[in-house]
């Protein structure tokens, strides 16, 4: 008499079986059964076919990618710089941390310019726009502000002259101002931007005049740069193989 748990097959004696055995090592993306070899794409085990497909994806570094990769950087650095300079502008704060954005904006630009490639030579791009953008970001900045305190001076020097009566020291050394319409020395504007560019390159630097406050920037940028850093290292894939599966217990016995 058969219950519903007795097995309805004769035992036998010559092949062990073991638990969990019954499909062996599976490829990890078609998940077919492994029979001679595999090979390890990262650390996973795959057949061949997977692999050489897996292989064929992998997206290949050329002068193209790069140059894409280059082009969509230097946008993103322009968006990150744009970013940092009106953040600080509207609301009168010069806060570091934005400097971590501009590293994911760039990071992010040059992998969707280049598809996925990176390497040492995206890495070092991507940090050098990084560093660009946060750096030259205190040129419109200091700009902004000079503006503003142009303005607000000759505000308090234009109510000083509509009252003439209400002279005092402040409104005689304000006398020397030479009006708007006055002839002004003017060099070159190249220089003048080849001056502002490397005040804005070293500003993380000249910043260390607050001590405190200017090391917390550099922290707060070098993490930025990191961020750059990380985010162009591409997609790492390693494939080897292959390699020779061992001979499972039961074919073992099997053979026996």
């Amino acid at each position: 008499m058969s219950g519903p748990n007795v097995p309805t097959t004769p035992p036998q004696f010559r092949t062990a079986e073991y638990a969990g055995q019954a499909g062996g090592d599976r490829c990890k993306f078609c998940n077919q059964p492994l029979t001679e070899s595999f090979f390890r794409v990262n650390r996973v085990m795959a057949c061949a076919p997977c692999a050489q497909q897996v292989k064929l994806k992998i997206p290949s570094d050329n002068h193209v990618a790069f140059t894409r990769a280059l082009i969509f950087g230097v946008g993103g650095a322009i968006l990150g710089l744009i970013l940092y300079a009106l953040f600080s502008i509207v609301t009168g704060w010069i806060i570091g941390y934005v400097a971590l954005a501009v590293g994911w904006i760039v990071g992010r630009a040059m992998m969707m310019g280049s598809g996925g490639v990176g390497g040492k030579r995206y890495q070092i791009t991507a940090v050098i726009l990084t560093y660009a953008a946060v750096s030259l970001a205190a040129i419109p900045i200091d700009i902004a502000q000079a503006s503003k305190a142009r303005k607000a001076e000759r505000t308090e020097q234009s109510q000083l002259r509509s009252n003439p009566g209400g002279q005092t020291s402040e409104t005689a050394a304000g006398s020397t101002w030479d009006g708007p319409d006055a002839p002004r020395h003017r060099g070159s504007i190249g220089a003048a931007i080849i001056s502002l560019t490397v005040v804005g390159l070293a500003s993380p630097f000249l910043e260390l005049q607050e001590p405190f406050d200017g090391m917390i920037g550099l922290v707060i940028l070098f993490v930025g740069l990191q961020f750059a850093w990380r985010m162009t290292r591409g997609v790492s894939v390693k494939i080897s193989g292959p390699f020779k599966l061992p001979s499972s217990p039961a074919a073992q016995l099997s053979s026996g």
